[in-house]
């Protein structure tokens, strides 16, 4: 086994720990991890990442579906748009250029991760459990499908709340629910891009199989870590990623601003989190939708 093959492995298990710890976030970490440690290229890594995800969310989903934590007419109706929207991504991610692809899945990094620092917040608005609004349903799921199809990201941190806010439903079975969706609609992706690349499936399947460890040990471990504190220092986490993705795929001297003005930005909010008692990155919004009790049942 070279050192490239091990490395790449076992850094595959992070992308299980972050299924199994938060219910998503595992295509943030696939596909840097294929692009940069195993030297796969964007289209490469964004279909295998849609294939590894989608067989650690299968695989996942088994124990939410037993522990009665999926609701699968709201997963099926999600799934299915989805599905519709990740195969069209996939088709067109196929045949647009790489570092469009890479630029594209940094900024959904920020995005994200951005969404996560910030954290979820309660609605007044949230239908009843029984009361499935299947239009709009649908149409998340087209939107959402069409993003992760395309970049081979947006799964989990998009379904998750997209569910507990149009689907009404509780975090525990959002999340359970999520991974179904998540796996249908990575397969979905996956088909599409397959229709123009070629995958390593000796190397793919070394990924995913230590990706689903890496879910085991993230059931374990979920609970037991407070839940904000671990949201957000993902959060921070996926940002200085996303940044390094579009340093790497920037020309100068647009990634040398980007990676100057990044530092210094960092470093004037570790100034106002630090030294600023009333600093407004310290400031909470209203009562999330997430406990450390939800993730204690996450996986």
């Amino acid at each position: 086994m070279t050192l490239t093959l091990a490395l790449t492995l076992l850094l595959s298990v992070l992308i299980g720990l972050s299924l199994g710890l938060l219910g998503g976030g595992g295509s943030i970490l696939t596909v840097p991890i294929l692009t940069y440690v195993a030297g796969m290229s964007p289209k490469e890594a964004i279909a295998a990442s849609l294939f590894v995800v989608g067989v650690t969310s299968a695989v996942s989903a088994v124990d939410h579906a037993r522990n009665k934590r999926v609701r699968w007419r709201t997963g099926l109706v999600f799934g299915a748009a989805g599905m519709a929207g990740a195969f069209g991504g996939g088709l067109l991610g196929g045949h647009l250029p790489g570092t469009v692809l890479m630029i594209a899945f940094a900024l959904m990094m920020i995005a994200t991760s951005l969404a996560m620092i910030r954290g979820r917040r309660n609605s007044s608005h949230a239908p009843l459990p029984g009361d499935l609004p299947v239009p709009k349903v649908i149409l998340e799921g087209l939107v959402v499908g069409l993003v992760t199809g395309l970049v081979g990201a947006g799964g989990g941190f998009l379904v998750v709340p997209a569910l507990a806010l149009l689907g009404g439903l509780s975090m525990p079975v959002a999340v359970g629910t999520s991974l179904v969706v998540i796996a249908m609609k990575s397969f979905a992706g996956l088909g599409g891009y397959l229709t123009v690349v070629s995958l390593d499936w000796a190397l793919v399947g070394g990924v995913t199989a230590a990706a689903i460890l890496g879910s085991f040990i993230g059931a374990r471990l979920a609970g037991r870590i407070p839940e904000s504190s671990l949201r957000k220092g993902f959060g921070f986490f996926v940002l200085g990623m996303g940044v390094f993705v579009l340093v790497q795929e920037l020309h100068s001297p647009a990634n040398l601003i980007l990676g100057i003005t990044s530092v210094a930005i960092a470093a004037v909010a570790a100034l106002c989190w630090f030294l600023i008692p009333a600093c407004p990155l310290r400031r909470r919004g209203s009562a999330s939708l997430e406990t450390a009790d939800v993730h204690a049942e996450t996986l």
